[in-house]
């Protein structure tokens, strides 16, 4: 009996020893991916394998792991699930089955590890470190582009008759300009969320990197992405704080006036149609077109490029390939149909107000040591009970962050698609899984 009591707490023993070896890795792969999303796409993939096949062994070896259930797993499973469906109706079912499980089984994963590994704090911050690291190097790429040069006058990118001065638009580590440009407005608005919250220090570096973000934005020229951020920023600005709007103002003020090139794109948007604009409408047009005829399933995953030729009201056969609709909202309609679009709605929008709808709010420090004062005998409680008010505010910070980045690529998807790109949409699972994780964060954490 004492020898199989022995072996049993060996077992045991070994199993903890592993399960955190396991525990550890998930977090790693996760730090891994936030950082790679934006720089390396495949190694950030990589990551991601080795973090799902971490959570795998972890949940056979450590018994005291099980998965949770997040707020919005229901309609995340749906989209899959009716995502695969519309592979049945595709003109070219093998390409869309290929193009299919090339692609969400990223993004779900991404999902599962990501909101099956943060579950404390000081992890969500880790992984917000790595995103910011990341992003700096995005943002360093794309001044060094716009210094040194890049000359976009051989890709499509911008209407040369309309602007025959602008040769010049960065991409930094993205694919192309518009692309970039929605990354930066997810980094501007994760920065200020932060910057409301952290100590002083860190709160400068957050303002640094928004001002860096909101440049190497300006470098990209897209309209609608400048707009986008300038209308959150002002928002935000005359709703929270008075400083953010005065902020914006005069940086916004500053560009325009340095760059005449930059102040009339932006203002084109409201004097003049270019290609761009009628283009857009005219693809509009096209994908409300597919939906009514496909309302159900669609036209199949990935398959705009295909059939888009059948509904060509603009280019009249012109020999240019067009890969999606230009607008988030009516793309994933016209590929998956109006079911499957309510569900992604249905996971996209839940995870915004999941963001804006935490359980408690942290008091002012002043208001937390006045009450509980009395409680703590010596330094080191006054040291933990500051800790734990820091690490609330960080995590109500960062769910500002995510909500107002969730708000950008909502409105962003009215005149692109830009989770059309596979880190970009990865990196938007990735968040709205950190939203969930976070949400049951603060859900357990007490007021010290």
């Amino acid at each position: 009996m004492a020898e199989d009591s022995f072996q049993e707490r060996r077992r045991a023993l070994r199993r903890r020893r592993w399960g955190g070896r396991m525990a550890r890795t998930m977090l790693y792969a996760v730090i891994a991916e936030a950082f790679l999303i934006p720089l390396a796409p495949l190694a950030a993939m990589a990551a991601l394998l080795l973090g799902c096949a971490a959570l795998l062994l972890r949940l056979r070896i450590d018994r005291n792991f099980h998965l949770r259930r997040l707020p919005y797993d229901a309609p995340a499973l749906l989209f899959v699930v009716i995502g695969l469906l519309s592979v049945a109706v595709a003109p070219d079912k093998a390409f869309s089955f290929y193009n299919f499980y090339h692609l969400v089984p990223i993004y779900a994963l991404t999902y599962l590890l990501v909101g099956q590994t943060l579950r404390k704090p000081r992890e969500l911050q880790r992984v917000v470190t790595a995103m910011a690291a990341a992003a700096a190097i995005v943002i360093l790429y794309g001044f060094y582009q716009y210094i040194f040069g890049i000359d976009i006058s051989a890709m499509k990118w911008v209407d040369g008759e309309s602007f025959p001065e602008l040769s010049k638009r960065v991409f930094s580590t993205w694919e192309n300009p518009n692309i970039l440009a929605g990354y930066l407005d997810i980094v501007a608005c994760i920065a200020v969320g932060l910057a409301s919250a952290l100590q002083r220090g860190w709160r400068i570096l957050a303002l640094v990197l928004l001002v860096a973000a909101l440049a190497c934005l300006g470098m990209t020229y897209a309209r609608g992405a400048c707009l986008v951020i300038a209308a959150i920023l002002a928002g935000y600005g005359a709703l929270r704080d008075w400083r953010v709007l005065l902020g914006i103002a005069v940086l916004g003020a500053g560009a325009l006036l340095a760059d005449p090139v930059l102040a009339d794109r932006l203002l084109s948007v409201f004097t003049r149609i270019d290609t761009s604009s009628e283009m857009r409408l005219a693809f509009w047009e096209s994908t409300a077109a597919m939906i009514l005829d496909h309302p159900f399933l669609g036209i199949g995953w990935g398959m705009y490029f295909m059939v888009y030729p059948e509904y060509d009201f603009y280019l009249q056969g012109a020999p240019v390939q067009i890969v999606h609709a230009h607008n988030m909202y009516l793309n994933y309609a016209a590929e998956i149909g109006v079911p499957g679009a309510l569900s992604f709605l249905w996971f996209f929008f839940g995870s915004l107000l999941l963001a804006f709808r935490l359980p408690d709010r942290a008091q002012p420090w002043e208001t937390v040591l006045a009450a509980h004062e009395h409680e703590w005998k010596t330094v080191a409680d006054v040291r933990a009970a500051l800790s734990r008010w820091r690490r609330r505010r960080f995590v109500e910070g960062l769910s500002l962050g995510l909500g107002l980045a969730f708000i950008s690529v909502a409105l962003n998807g009215v005149t692109d698609h830009l989770l059309f790109n596979i880190p970009s949409s990865m990196l938007l699972w990735m968040l709205a899984a950190m939203t969930a994780a976070l949400h049951t964060i603060a859900g357990e954490m007490k007021e010290g």
